[in-house]
Order: structure tokens, then sequence, then C-alpha cells
């Protein structure tokens, strides 16, 4: 069968996420978006442990699903249309842990991706990691721990576990960052890195760029949502081509066999495409940037250097390389319909509309990327069926993210979009007429602030790693990149849905 998963997640105890990321809506929302796995994130959490305990049961092997009780409760808040298309959503075992250590002449920071078949395993690596460090003040915990150290943990808990390194080209915490990473996964893991099948390669870059990179070949590359709240699950996807279990799902990671690829943001849409200086609005290209030496145009200080930049630093092939398996770019509908509507993409009329497509059409990635745009031409208004042609194509207009800072991707030039002013875009939906946002400028243009130099909180644990070591608590709010995506949240209606086809 063919499915989308998305294997990156956060639970509510994660400190950079909303009170509403539990389970239920977990569920709900993964549904929504046509997901028909999702990872449970941050399982080495008491707290969240005992909820995924609590709440869940056996499925396929090494998969779970919401008790009878509770998935009734989801699914009577489903809209019809994603009822009907998708079955109750199992979650696959998985957690997010940060590292900081000393190795060569370096402070690593690195984020790893843990995966445990059944909650037997998940216990028994959640009970070795305690004894390093705390895991109850956040659910993505940080670890004074080699790299190294910490895959042959995860590989000891039990059969099946296994690593994957987290968004590898964020240039503050991860394996190949531009900031405090590796020139190659080997050297982070060592003799365990055969052990090491596949990669997560995060908002800001796409196969295109990783395929660049000959050092890459010998891994699945997989893309996940890292969502911090349930409404921007699948933002990022894996596609898989596989029987619906953790073990097939694991062997198509390992082997490529039954794995068909992701869907992926548009790169440039991800807040670390490009270099830059948030602080000066400065964002450069790679290029802008050796020209400055590395330093921000405006003060001086270093740059944040991009992932567009780091990648064309290791690359051994030229663009344009060959793509071993396929993938798929799009935009989140939500902001699809904002751009249409002349609204903000968590607007009332925004999430009305959501809805009724849901209610009607089908659940989010499949309406965006599956359903025969033909099909859609029969029920939908002609600018609403342009936009997705445009997406499927990749016909989009792109500004670069930068130094923390999201891009941005639109469908539709300043030029059309006044042509169409008045005119109703989804069928009965008057776009509202808003002050046009001012262009940003690229003077030389924005990008990431420089990294300040560590803490003493980091000075003292950054060394090699010794059974006891363990990371002050507060060490994440001053250190960790951290997402903080709005939540989404769906209000009732009381007037009714509205009528789009």
């Amino acid at each position: 069968m063919t499915f989308y998963a998305d294997l990156h997640v956060h639970s509510k105890y994660s400190r950079a996420t909303g009170q509403d990321a539990d389970l239920e809506r977990f569920s709900l929302w993964a549904r929504k978006k046509g997901l028909a796995v999702v990872a449970t994130g941050d399982f080495t959490h008491p707290a969240w442990f005992a909820e995924l305990r609590e709440k869940l049961i056996p499925a396929e092997p090494g998969l779970f699903r919401l008790k009878p009780e509770i998935e009734r409760d989801v699914e009577a808040r489903l809209p019809a249309a994603c009822r009907a298309q998708t079955a109750p959503t199992r979650f696959f075992l998985e957690v997010e842990i940060s590292t900081i250590y000393r190795k060569g002449d370096k402070t690593r920071k690195v984020h790893h991706l843990l995966f445990a078949p059944d909650l037997a395993s998940a216990e028994r690596l959640t009970l070795a990691l305690a004894r390093i460090g705390n895991l109850k003040s956040d659910g993505r915990p940080i670890l004074g721990l080699d790299s190294r150290h910490l895959l042959d943990i995860t590989l000891n808990a039990g059969t099946g576990c296994f690593l994957i390194p987290a968004h590898v080209w964020t240039p503050w915490f991860s394996v190949l960052g531009s900031k405090s990473g590796f020139d190659a996964v080997a050297d982070c893991y060592g003799d365990l890195a055969p052990h090491v099948f596949a990669l997560e390669t995060g908002l800001s870059s796409d196969p295109l760029m990783n395929w660049r990179v000959s050092g890459l070949d010998r891994y699945r590359l997989v893309s996940n949502s890292d969502a911090h709240s349930p409404p921007k699950l699948g933002r990022e996807a894996c596609v898989f081509n596989s029987a619906l279990s953790f073990h097939a799902m694991r062997e198509a990671l390992a082997t490529g066999q039954g794995y068909g690829g992701t869907v992926e943001f548009f790169p440039e849409e991800g807040k670390y495409h490009l270099d830059g200086h948030r602080k000066c609005n400065v964002c450069l290209m790679p290029a802008e940037s050796r020209r400055h030496r590395g330093l921000c145009p405006v003060c001086g200080k270093p740059l944040t250097i991009g992932v567009m930049n780091r990648i064309e630093e290791l690359a051994d092939r030229p663009e344009g390389a060959h793509a071993p398996y396929p993938f798929r770019s799009a935009v989140p509908l939500a902001e699809v319909l904002g751009e249409l509507l002349g609204v903000g993409p968590q607007s009332r009329r925004v999430e009305t509309a959501y809805e009724s497509l849901l209610d009607q059409v089908a659940p989010e990635l499949p309406l965006l990327l599956d359903v025969p745009l033909e099909t859609l031409a029969r029920r939908a208004a002609p600018r609403f069926v342009e936009a997705l042609r445009r997406i499927r194509t990749g016909q989009v207009i792109r500004e670069g993210g930068y130094d923390g800072e999201y891009g941005t991707v639109r469908l539709f030039t300043e030029a059309e979009t006044a042509a169409k002013e008045g005119t109703p875009l989804l069928l009965d939906v008057a776009p509202t007429q808003t002050t046009p946002k001012p262009a940003r400028k690229r003077q030389p243009d924005p990008d990431p602030a420089p990294e300040p130099a560590p803490p003493a909180a980091v000075r003292e644990t950054a060394r090699e790693y010794t059974p006891g070591d363990s990371v002050p608590a507060d060490l994440e709010e001053r250190l960790l990149d951290r997402q903080r995506p709005e939540p989404f949240a769906h209000k009732p209606n009381p007037g009714g849905q509205l009528e789009l086809f």
C-alpha cells in the first residue's frame, strides 16, 4: 500500500509546544492532513510516556492506535471527506534528543530522532538516558553525551530500535550544520556509523540540493514536519509503498525497497535557506557572503551561514543531479487559501474555507497533490485549480528564509492579484481588501544573527562523555533553536459551513 507518514513531532511536554499537542489532536489533524502514520514525539518524558501507555493500544506490529472510545470522539469531529477517506491514525514511537559535547576542536550540538518498536524498548531506552541527564524538564531533552554513545544506547535498547540524525543542515544543531556539525556523517558516529541508514534533511533543503553531495548517496533522505502543534503536521512527510507496520517501514528506510520519497516544503520557505543577519535585515546568496568574508555588511558581525551555502561547500556534483527517488513540493493549504482570499493563513475566513474543502473534497495532502485537477475543475473556481496546478508544477514565486526567519512562497504575481480584486476566488468567497505587505528589501538581504560565545553552562558541559554527565535544565531556553509555530486552532462556525462547491 502507499501512504503518507510524519515521523518527527513534539508533544505538549516540549517547552516550545502549545498545550494542545495531545494524542487526540494529533490523531484528528493527522487524518485532516491525510497522514496514515504519525510519530508520538517525546516518549522519554515520563508524563508523556504515561499518556502513551494510558491512551494507546497495539495495532499492526510496532504501531499503535488510540483506544476505541477515544478514537470514536476523534471520528465525530472529523470533516466528512476525511472521515470517509482515512483510517484511524497509527502512531510510531519517536523522540528527539539534543546532545551537546566537545569533539575534536569544536563544541558539537546535534539533534537526533530515536525510534522504538514497542513500549518495553522505549522504556529501556528512557531508563538508560535518565542515568545521563534530566528527562523531566523538556520533551526534547539536552544531554552531555557524544552522538556515537547515544547511537550505541539506542541500538542496545531493543531489536529494531534505530536513530536518524534530525534536520541535518540546520546551522546550529545538526550533524552537518555550519556552526557545530561535521563534514561527514561518519565523523559524528565513528565506528557505529554503518548503523545510520537515513537522514532527515529539514525544511530548508530539498532532494535536488541534497543530491549534489555524493556522500549522502548511501542514506535514505526523509522529510518530516518537526511539528510543535498539531495543525503543522504534514508540512513535510514521507511516502511509503510498504506494509503498514513498524518493521516494514524500518526496512523501507534501511534498504529503499518500499520507500516512495518525500513531500517537501519549497526549500526557500525554510528559515535557514540563505545566509544572513536578521538583526540587520541582511539576507545574502552564498556568493555574496563570500564577497563579504562571511561578515554582515551592516554591523561586521559573523553571518549565519544557511543551508544552500553549506551544501555548496560540501557538494561534489553540479546542480541538477539525478534523482534516485521521487519527491514533490507543496505549500500548506492554509497559506494557499490565505493568498487567494487576501487574508492571513490563520484568519476565520481561511479556517472556514479549509474545513469546507476537507469536508467536501479530500484531506489536505491528497487535495494538494493527488486529486486530479480535472476533477477539481468541475467543482472549484478556476483560480483555486490554477493555484494547485502551479504548486504541482513548481511554478511558484519564492523568497528565501534566513537566520531563523521563514521565507515566503507565493502563487500569483502582484499584477495577477490586482487584476482579480473584487472577483470570487473560491466561488462565492470574495477577497477581503487588505493593505499589501511591503516587500522585504534585499539589502543585501535579511539573515540570521551570529552564534554567541557559549555561555558558562555550555562550556562546563562541552566535554567528552562520561557516565553521569548532565546539562542544566535551563540550557534549552538559552541555546536551542526552537520553532514556535502559531497554533491554528479550529473554531466551530455556528452559522454553518460555507458552500464552496
